[in-house]
């Protein structure tokens, strides 16, 4: 199974990244591999994440307060947000 990323979410992870290596170098590192990490999982068992709703699925990261929006089309994984959990519960679908 393949995996891609909308425009947006893609945005949201250069964005996180960025803003992880500003605080501390090295650290936008570890987020990306952390996020590298549960899209694995999600590559690996893709309906055994929480679900949002009929369509949409949610897999949280273990280190960072992250979760990663994604829907399942045929043979490949949609990621529709790269969302921090402190955020509105409903932000991810502006991505849409």
């Amino acid at each position: 199974m393949t995996f891609k990323f909308l425009p947006p979410a893609l945005r949201e992870l250069r964005e996180a990244a960025g803003f992880y290596e500003g605080k501390v170098p090295g650290l936008g590192f570890e987020f990306l591999t952390e996020v590298r990490a549960a899209i694995r999982r999600i590559v690996a068992y893709p309906h055994a994440w929480f679900p949002l709703d009929d369509r949409f699925r949610r897999c949280r990261t273990h280190r960072f307060p992250y979760a990663i929006i994604y829907t399942v089309e045929d043979d490949r994984i949609l990621i529709v947000s790269v969302m921090h959990m402190h955020r509105h519960p409903e932000s991810w679908k502006r991505n849409l």
